[in-house]
């Protein structure tokens, strides 16, 4: 990154964090009394880089800035910033650079001349393993480096020959110490550990020559194994890490509040063109997705999160999130903690089982959440994705009271919104010829599956592995986890999903396949897919995924049903179908389509398909399914979905929460890039993933790694989401963010500076 013309100190000062550990490491060495005149030097790798931070040559440290410390990479070249500092580099920066391209696990290296551990260097005396303690973070012993000039190539050399052997402490004749470890912290700890134990063995020496006991064998491998093991996992997180996405710290992130105040970008809600074609005011306004993530990088990330170790909060910092939670959600927990006595679980809907005990929640407001303390919090939950202009959205709760007024919120006959509703969804999304509301999206995709057997007298339904359809008897299969068929299909006889396959995410061969076989079965009715990708994109579809689906169908006479319960709307006024360009046979729909008011739900499509949902008088004979309820399309959810959907082309809420979510998500990568974590974050609009544990990438193609990290990894998720909600953050499940109207510029923000914060806490930064 080139430095700006008027550079600022932000700007300029490159790997501002791991400049700030080596300024740090020497204040707190300094402090301890360790470093004694010629004060040695001290470095931090960069994290995602093939880069150091290193102390400059020469220089008082109780005097040193963060622009003062010098860059270098791995093959001991200075690489200048710009900073301004102008100063050199230490003399043993070839050192350092071998030490780390010889150890991955190695995170932060001392070179110090402290005196007890020097003169152990003038004795050329090794230190043998006195306690289990220096075995479990030193190694089997304190070994001694061949002597050489200082600043040689012959001494990096030589340095770089014992740290091969995976100990973390070494001395060098006549010269001083190495102490390296895992984070700046440890190795600090690992050089004043160095300094105790040469102290111990010097007056061992002196008092009883030649009769200095050592621990047991026994007890030294055991506390050795346990060294190694953490290099390891440490190590892995390196090798097996991808280059991380580059987000300059002075790039301008996306704006959601340009967008909302650029001209003409909205929809005349009051008056019909009856001239217009149905869609074009969809396709005027745009889509959420300003950029298709690229799916073969993001997949490639997300394997290789999974292949790390788990990377969550330090363990204090972990105590701190638990302490806010006993001691500021109270009240929370008091009602949760009651409703257990009423309730199974204590909470009514899955959304809010949240680690360790539900929040219980008392107000809702555009961009934010109130629970019952008063505690404040930023809603990116937003009801699991349907309010796309923000909770409790005042314009549309008035309309809706005066139909409430009016007729109630249920008359058991026909209303004029249940027209309204049905008129206003074809003239966004076309191929939406005929509509019928039920009560919610599992109903609804129910209803696409009957209707959908009962237009093709076939039976066999295909939906994609890892994908959640609702809770039908018929689509609790493969539920999450792909490949996982009946796992989760507890209470659902085996009839029920006897004729539901599934296919294995983005696997178009694998799906030809379950085609080919239904064709000896009697042939399939429907296959159903999350246009995004299963959970809502969190295993991301190809861009031409879709496309690829659709003529599949067409070659083996199956419909093509789109679960677009999350995307109608949210990803634009056209829905997936129209941005992916695909016309599916059957819409499902759900959340959005009553703008988060109850009974939300309905399926939608050809009018030739749609005409078995017929009833009463225009059912057809033999073709009529049963499907409905008392509640369905009642004046209520009918009214506040035809208003939800007038504000949405009137704000164009869709495109502005999609902006929101490009704020939001690369803000989040340019954490992620600035701490060297293994996270991924992408989005497809307003649909934000955070991954921290990769526990939704896990599948049955590797069943011993889902077995033996699942419990693990979804462990740390839910850590991870009760650490943001301690910050202020509501997330769902701690993996996914949905982005509304509300959240301007300056709540993405505020959002990422609480991010910042909890991912400065993680093991290991």
């Amino acid at each position: 990154m080139e430095p700006a013309d008027e550079p600022t100190e932000e700007r300029t000062v490159q790997h501002r964090l791991s400049r700030q550990h080596v300024v740090d490491m020497c204040r707190t060495m300094l402090a301890r009394g360790y470093l004694k005149a010629t004060e040695g030097n001290v470095s931090v790798r960069v994290p995602g880089h093939r880069l150091y931070a290193v102390t400059p040559s020469n220089y008082d440290y109780d005097r040193m800035r963060v622009e003062d410390i010098c860059l270098v990479d791995f093959d001991g070249k200075h690489v200048p910033d710009g900073s301004g500092a102008d100063l050199k580099p230490s003399i043993e920066c070839g050192m350092h650079a071998n030490i780390y391209r010889e150890r991955p696990d190695v995170n932060a290296i001392v070179h110090t001349h402290q005196p007890y551990a020097s003169a152990l260097a003038f004795l050329r005396k090794p230190i043998p393993a006195l306690t289990d303690e220096q075995v479990r973070f030193l190694g089997r012993e304190v070994a001694i480096i061949d002597y050489a000039p200082s600043g040689t190539g012959f001494l990096a050399r030589n340095v770089q020959k014992k740290v091969a052997s995976g100990d973390n402490a070494f001395i060098i004749a006549n010269h001083g110490v190495v102490a390296v470890g895992t984070d700046p912290d440890r190795a600090v700890f690992n050089m004043a550990l160095l300094e105790k134990v040469s102290i111990a063995y010097l007056l061992a020496l002196t008092s009883e020559a030649g009769r200095v006991y050592t621990i047991p064998t026994a007890i030294r491998e055991i506390a050795f194994g346990k060294l190694r093991a953490d290099e390891k996992r440490i190590a892995a997180q390196i090798t097996e890490a991808v280059e991380p996405l580059r987000v300059p710290a002075d790039e301008d992130l996306p704006s959601a509040d340009a967008t909302a105040a650029t001209p003409g970008t909205a929809a005349d809600v009051e008056t019909v063109d009856e001239g217009a074609a149905p869609g074009a005011e969809s396709a005027r306004l745009g889509y959420a997705i300003s950029e298709y993530p690229d799916v073969d990088d993001v997949m490639r990330r997300l394997k290789a999160l999974t292949a790390q170790p788990l990377r969550g909060l330090r363990h204090d910092a972990m105590r701190d999130v638990l302490n806010y939670f006993e001691t500021k959600c109270r009240a929370s927990k008091e009602i949760t903690d009651r409703a257990k006595r009423r309730i199974p679980g204590g909470v009514q809907h899955n959304l809010a089982f949240n680690y360790p005990f539900p929040l219980a929640i008392s107000k809702a407001d555009g961009a934010y959440l109130v629970d019952r303390d008063g505690n404040t919090y930023i809603d990116f939950l937003q009801a699991g994705g349907p309010t796309i202009l923000g909770s409790n959205y005042g314009p549309v709760n008035e309309r809706v009271a005066e139909v409430v007024r009016a007729s109630g919120p249920v008359t058991g006959l026909f209303h004029e919104y249940e027209l309204k509703l049905a008129e206003i969804i074809h003239r966004f999304m076309p191929h939406v010829e005929m509509y019928r509301s039920l009560g919610s999206g599992t109903e609804a995709v129910m209803a696409a599956v009957r209707g959908a057997r009962a237009f093709t007298g076939k039976k066999m339904v295909i939906k994609v592995g890892g994908a959640y359809h609702g809770w039908s008897d018929t689509m609790v299969y493969g539920l999450r986890v792909p490949g996982t068929y009946r796992m989760n299909a507890k209470g659902i006889p085996f009839g029920a999903t006897s004729r539901t396959r599934e296919a294995f995410p983005h696997d178009l061969g694998q799906l030809k396949r379950k085609l080919v076989e239904n064709r000896l079965r009697g042939g399939t009715a429907a296959v159903v897919v999350e246009p995004v990708g299963p959970e809502s994109g969190t295993r991301p579809a190809p861009r031409d995924f879709n496309a690829g689906v659709r003529k599949l169908c067409d070659e083996f006479g199956a419909l093509l049903v789109f679960d677009e319960v999350v995307t109608g709307f949210r990803l634009g006024l056209g829905g997936a179908a129209g941005y992916f360009g695909v016309t599916p046979d059957l819409t499902v729909l759900g959340k959005a389509v009553s703008g988060g008011y109850p009974m939300a739900g309905g399926v939608g499509g050809r009018s030739d398909v749609m005409a078995v949902f017929g009833s009463g008088l225009d059912g057809k004979s033999g073709a009529h399914i049963q499907v409905g309820g008392t509640l369905s399309a009642n004046p209520l959810s009918c009214a506040a979905g035809y208003f939800a959907i007038e504000e949405m082309a009137r704000t164009n809420a869709p495109v502005i929460a999609g902006r929101a979510g490009d704020r939001l998500a690369r803000g989040l990568q340019r954490l992620i890039d600035t701490y060297g974590l293994p996270y991924v974050a992408y989005n497809q609009g307003s649909i934000v993933h955070l991954e921290c544990s990769g526990v939704m990438l896990l599948d049955m193609r590797n069943p011993v790694k889902l077995l033996r990290e699942n419990k693990a990894r979804k462990r740390l998720m839910e850590q991870m989401g009760a650490a943001y909600t301690a910050h202020g953050i509501i997330t769902l499940a701690g993996s996914r963010m949905y982005t509304s109207m509300a959240d301007t510029d300056e709540v993405i923000d505020d959002a990422l500076a609480r991010f910042d914060r909890v991912f400065a806490q993680v093991e290991g930064v």
